[in-house]
């Protein structure tokens, strides 16, 4: 779900086994991305998953840092994430977003290498593709409410909106 030019590609880990079955990013019932999609204004209304296509009207896309679906991101190896970080690369290259939003900060670290990265805006780039790593909106991560994502999420859209000087 991806096209030239978007203002925010965001960029999940890998595709569960519910988004596999579904072709549906963050499809999984428990996920909060969508409903933090839409508290932090990226979206006038929650969108479900099977609405994604939706999401090109607003400057949003979504991709993958690794294809293969899995049951958890913890089933992905090292070399999966640095050979996803290498074509994500060059996926952001060729249609040049205004923002690369990683959603997940462990799979940034892994994919580019970056082990000391934490949520919020990085100094890393892709061309003159910004780049934001975002907390992963799984039920399973417990650290983050809804609310608080969509605070940090804000925070991106904001941004986004700001010509780069």
């Amino acid at each position: 779900m991806v096209a030239s030019g978007l203002s925010v590609l965001f960029c999940g880990i890998n595709p569960g086994l519910m988004s596999a079955a579904t072709g549906h990013h963050f499809a999984r019932p428990g996920n909060r991305f969508w409903p933090v999609l839409h508290l932090s204004g990226f979206t006038p209304r929650l969108l479900r998953p099977d609405e994604q296509e939706e999401l090109l009207s607003y400057g949003l896309g979504i991709t993958n840092v690794v294809a293969r679906p899995t049951a958890r991101a913890d089933e992905l190896s090292r070399e999966e994430y640095r050979e996803g970080g290498r074509t994500l690369a060059e996926k952001v290259e060729r249609l040049a977003p205004r923002r690369l939003a990683v959603v997940g900060v462990t799979a940034y670290r892994t994919a580019f290498d970056e082990p000391k990265a934490v949520i919020g805006p990085q100094e890393r780039t892709f061309g003159a593709t910004r780049v934001w790593v975002l907390p992963n909106p799984s039920g399973l991560n417990a650290h983050w409410t809804t609310a608080t994502m969509a605070e940090e999420f804000a925070r991106l859209r904001e941004a986004a909106r700001t010509p780069e000087v």
